[in-house]
């Protein structure tokens, strides 16, 4: 493509809510660039290669899945809105999913993209709780998630209001923070409503072949409408004068003018960008302190295991599950931990376990295991202590999960076990610039996108609408809201 150094929008970030803005706004004759640091698009929901192999990072599943024909949805508005046929994506629903509570999890509840499996499963469960729980339901469909003035509110507190057991508190708050919380112990109630409505009420699905089949539709829109791209070619800088961001100076020292620009790379990340007298790159690949007036970056991280099968889990008896979210203890905490990894509690993902259809089944079996990770010693660690680290870890996190999954006995899974790898908030950090490996961003979101400077708006994680669908209507929303709307 042609490079310029003027754009009506630069994009900072390649990541899906700036795929998003990029392709929205070139649908409207928009000179727009985006400008990506690495080598690779999708940022915390992209992929890698290892020996032959794809690996999902990010991607369990893909939240807000409705079925064709539903309307008034985000992922409907999503199709609309970037001009995507469903069929583009086509995704694949999930067989069923559980939040398993306990040291082995006799206290469980299933659901699936049916929402009343769900609602029976805590009639079942928790009786005396039912009422509640479907006036908490109600408050949560009446509630306008995408109000870019709304108020913040304790999700916790109105949780409180209608559900009384502490028990199925922690177990609809389980799933919700593990995949969207930038908070910890509590969330902003329409960061909870966000979640609830994508896990619960609508649903999950998955391409086959993972998110690349996500990220090939969006830059092939991309490309089709105009859009330009510049990769391994990071911001370093953001130049203001008179309250708007005036000039980028590029990594390689060029400079980019343009009349709006969207940053999706974090609230602290863009801070950074535009501090006092900053005139070298930051070096994210480490854990640092914000500058003054930068805003705190989230305090916790994840780690994830990745186990490659030579068979698919349900040979190995571990059935037809999809998602499993776990706890052991008597209360779900939900913190940055004591030690390098808290393993009390995660997620386990089994790729395998989507909808395919008759006849059609992933090549290999994939058991992923996600737990709340500590940035710091992660980052502090010498190489050497580094990958002793993660062979200790990755074995910990492993057998925690298994105790919420029917029993395998080490030698069979050592058999059936082909290839492993592991992330930690080391590899988010470099991969993603996310200041300590905060995958969900800032604590405090930017609703309204806005910024210190008139002409700079924030979409992604860190305005405020989460998981990919979330991610992707955020892009849209910043791009109608600050640029198309205003001419």
């Amino acid at each position: 493509m042609n490079s310029s150094s003027r754009y009506d929008v630069a994009i900072i970030g390649a990541g899906m809510s700036g795929l998003a803005a990029g392709i929205r706004l070139a649908h409207f004759g928009k000179r727009v660039c985006i400008f990506e640091r690495h080598n690779a698009v999708g940022g915390l929901n992209g992929f890698y290669s290892t020996d032959g192999r794809k690996f999902d990072v990010g991607l369990h599943a893909m939240t807000n899945f409705v079925r064709p024909g539903v309307k008034g949805t985000p992922l409907v508005k999503l199709l609309r809105q970037l001009r995507i046929d469903r069929d583009e994506f086509a995704l694949c629903e999930q067989k069923q999913s559980r939040v398993a509570f306990g040291p082995r999890g006799q206290t469980s509840l299933r659901f699936t993209n049916d929402f009343a499996v769900f609602e029976s499963e805590v009639a079942r469960v928790f009786p005396a709780q039912i009422d509640g729980f479907r006036a908490l339901v109600a408050a949560i469909r009446t509630y306008d998630d995408v109000a870019l003035d709304a108020a913040p509110e304790s999700a916790r507190a109105i949780v409180r209001r209608h559900v009384t057991d502490p028990l199925l508190e922690d177990m609809l708050f389980c799933p919700v923070m593990y995949y969207g919380s930038a908070s910890e112990h509590d969330m902003e109630f329409g960061q909870f409503v966000i979640m609830f409505k994508a896990l619960f009420l609508e649903g999950f699905a998955r391409p086959f072949d993972g998110v690349r089949v996500i990220l090939r539709v969006l830059l092939e829109k991309y490309r089709t409408a105009g859009g330009e791209r510049r990769m391994k070619c990071g911001v370093r800088r953001i130049v203001a004068q008179a309250g708007r961001a005036h000039v980028l100076i590029l990594d390689d020292g060029t400079e980019i003018v343009a009349d709006h620009i969207i940053s999706s790379i974090g609230l602290p990340e863009t801070e950074k960008l535009i501090a006092p007298g900053e005139t070298a790159a930051v070096d994210v690949s480490v854990a640092a302190e914000p500058t003054a007036a930068a805003s705190a970056p989230g305090a916790h991280s994840f780690v994830e295991t990745i186990t490659i099968l030579d068979r698919q889990p349900a040979a190995l008896g571990w059935g037809d599950d999809t998602i499993v979210f776990f706890n052991d203890s008597s209360r779900f905490d939900y913190a940055c931990p004591r030690d390098w990894v808290d393993v009390r509690s995660g997620v386990i993902c089994f790729p395998n376990n989507f909808d395919f259809g008759p006849d059609r089944a992933l090549p290999e079996g994939i058991f992923r295991v996600t737990c709340l990770a500590k940035p710091a010693p992660w980052f502090a660690a010498a190489e050497a202590d580094y990958r002793s680290a993660k062979a200790a870890w990755f074995s910990d996190v492993a057998r925690s999960a298994r105790r919420f999954l029917p029993p395998v006995a080490d030698a069979d899974l050592a058999a059936a076990t082909i290839a492993t790898d592991m992330f930690t908030p080391r590899t988010i950090a470099r991969y993603t610039g996310h200041v300590n490996g905060a995958i969900y961003g800032a604590p405090r979101k930017i609703r309204d996108g806005r910024t210190a400077l008139a002409n700079l708006y924030l979409c992604g994680t860190d305005q405020g609408f989460l998981g990919i669908i979330g991610a992707m209507l955020s892009g849209i929303s910043m791009a109608n809201y600050h640029i198309l709307q205003k001419g």
